[in-house]
């Protein structure tokens, strides 16, 4: 996979699996980073454990805003080696001992599991000292800030136990006023126009069951925000941005953040 940076496109050959979030014309280089450099600079890694290139891709996008000078800048990496998408229990048990093999070799302020069903997260905070977080737990937080009850657009009706197990341990099931999986294939949700349609009608489904924000619940939905919010007429969050921005505050401690991400 190419290494993207203001729309240039260079190519990486050592790391095929790895994108930078775009950098700001000041921070342009010609070419990729020596792995030495990339070592010495503060990074957040956020890792797509299945292997699906067009939905790290869309993780990567969704977390481009967050880039400004003196923060940490964001990674995205996949699984190579992982399914190509979280579906069962068998694969959100099967990537955790991959996921911390990887954060064990891979040093970084913190690190996020980008995926909305948070596989191998205690696993991995048992492999590092450095915050581990997850996305579906970051939404739901955000959505609480936002509104009493939200509802999940959902990948897989097979995400619903996995999820609901999260919401158990955080102790806001009640709050969860409807789920609406899509059951459409990973590589169709990440295409820009082919879902719009079901998800739109997922959203306004969840309004109607008493939802005041929406969830989009699986990270191939990235790019789908504003078709969620059109349809909603509520707060649409999308987990890899909360996830992002939690990252932030985990990694910056009680420091200012930059005007630009503040804002």
């Amino acid at each position: 996979m190419p290494i993207v940076r203001c729309n240039i496109v260079f190519p990486c050959p050592k790391d095929k699996r790895r994108i930078t979030v775009p950098r700001s014309p000041r921070g342009l280089r010609s070419g990729p980073e020596p792995r030495e450099a990339a070592v010495m600079v503060e990074r957040i890694l956020v890792i797509n454990p299945n292997s699906s290139v067009s939905c790290t891709q869309g993780i990567a996008a969704a977390l481009a805003p967050f880039e400004a000078p003196g923060l940490p800048r964001f990674e995205v990496t996949r699984l190579a080696e992982g399914p190509p998408a979280i579906v069962t229990w068998r694969d959100w048990y099967g990537v955790a001992e991959p996921l911390c093999r990887l954060v064990e070799r891979e040093k970084a302020a913190a690190y996020v599991i980008a995926c909305v069903s948070d596989p191998g997260l205690e696993a991995v905070r048992m492999a590092t000292d450095r915050p581990v977080l997850g996305m579906l737990r970051c939404a739901v937080a955000a959505a609480l800030t936002r509104a009493e009850r939200f509802g999940i657009i959902a990948f897989m009706e097979t995400s619903r136990p996995r999820q609901r197990r999260i919401l158990q341990a955080m102790g806001v099931e009640a709050r969860l006023a409807g789920y609406e999986p899509l059951n459409l294939p990973m590589e169709v949700l990440t295409d820009p126009v082919a879902p719009r349609a079901r998800i739109q009608e997922a959203a306004r489904t969840l309004v109607s069951q008493g939802a005041e924000a929406v969830i989009l619940g699986c990270a191939g939905l990235a790019g789908h925000v504003r078709a969620a919010e059109d349809a909603a007429g509520v707060p649409v969050i999308e987990p890899c941005q909360a996830a992002g921005a939690m990252a932030l505050l985990a990694t910056q401690g009680g420091r200012a953040l930059p005007r630009q991400v503040a804002a």
